[in-house]
């Protein structure tokens, strides 16, 4: 998606890896969905990162395919599409006044769904392949079907979302990086504009560090060394001093410090400690490593183990531990050590 080499791709609506991730908004606030996470943010201003809240998403309301959200008869709702039905909800942390019903078959199999205009009582379901989107005044019956081919300017649109006045797209590119366009028509283009998107809410989106603190990487670390310059084998029993665990209380002041987080008992640090799990287990194009493992994520505190080591006659052993991190900081460090033979690091890859 972008022409220049090692650029990280945010992860698009259409990656196995968003399933219950999307956008919605209605007239008041935006909003992200993370299914995987068991949370969702409410954001006043993307741009400015204004009144950023995270809530907990019920288990009734996660893993939809699509959210939409909008008021009909002065009541907001939001719409939980998966599969051919649809779950209406009046707040996703409560799984409030919910309601289930099938989906009409004109309205099955969008790429992607969104709520807009007036009281948001449009609904709108995007056939990104077949380059059209078709607009109901109900879902359940297919009523009032209109259908357009969608404006380039949205043809390229990761996840797509609408509120009282515009519909959105999120874009990457090379030159402005993450950013939204928007317009009050995905078939004209009426009264387009850009903007860029907060740090604080580009956090939250998924392959966001990438972004903000630069892709993952993982690599081994020589953290001591031992020599035998004699002629005759040397057996040694050594006391290694290694740093374990994970940057909480760093990472989540940089990722989370713009958030109020509206979750009971909640310990600072759990959710960036999860959105960097995400981020360590994804593509290389995405900005990750593709590594998922068990590991310790209390913060980062000193250890000491003992090792047992024979060394070769004239020859060198040396002892690593896998470290990672995003961008050029170390934030991760692995409990398991590694003995080496020389400098270089081991056969064996951290799983």
């Amino acid at each position: 998606m972008s022409d220049v080499p090692d650029y990280p791709e945010i992860v698009p609506k259409s990656a196995p890896e968003a399933r219950g991730i999307d956008f919605c908004a209605d007239k008041d606030y935006y909003y992200i969905i993370r299914s995987d996470l068991g949370v969702y943010m409410r954001c006043k201003d993307f741009h400015e990162g204004k009144d950023i809240k995270i809530f907990p998403l019920s288990p009734g309301c996660r893993w939809g395919d699509h959210y939409m959200a909008g008021e009909f008869r002065s009541t907001n709702y939001f719409y939980i599409i998966k599969g051919n039905e649809y779950r209406r909800v009046t707040d996703l942390s409560l799984d409030k006044d919910a309601e289930v019903h099938s989906l009409h078959p004109n309205c099955r199999g969008g790429s992607s769904y969104y709520c807009a205009y007036g009281n948001c009582h449009f609904f709108y379901i995007v056939f990104a392949d077949r380059g059209i989107y078709r607009s109901v005044t109900n879902i359940n019956t297919d009523e009032n079907p209109v259908e357009y081919p969608i404006h380039k300017e949205f043809q390229d649109g990761l996840y797509i979302w609408g509120d009282a006045v515009y519909v959105f797209c999120l874009k990457q590119d090379s030159k402005w990086g993450v950013n939204c366009h928007r317009s009050t028509n995905m078939h004209q283009n009426c009264e387009p504009g850009n903007f860029s998107l907060h740090e604080s809410v580009i956090n939250f989106v998924p392959g966001g560090l990438a972004q903000t603190k630069g892709r993952a990487f993982g690599t081994w670390i020589n953290i001591s060394s031992f020599t035998n310059s004699t002629n005759v084998p040397v057996d040694l029993e050594r006391t290694v001093t290694k740093t374990v665990g994970f940057k909480r209380r760093k990472l989540s002041s940089a990722i989370e410090r713009n958030w109020s987080v509206e979750l009971a008992d909640y310990e600072a640090g759990v959710l960036s400690e999860a959105i960097s799990k995400y981020q360590f287990s994804l593509e290389r194009k995405y900005g990750g490593i593709n590594v998922t493992f068990e590991q310790e994520w209390n913060e980062i505190t000193e250890k000491s183990e003992t090792v047992k080591l024979q060394i070769a006659p004239d020859s060198e052993i040396c002892v690593a531990q896998y470290q990672q991190g995003f961008g050029k900081e170390k934030n991760l460090f692995s409990s398991k050590l590694e003995i080496t033979e020389d400098s270089g690091p081991p056969v064996e890859s951290q799983n």
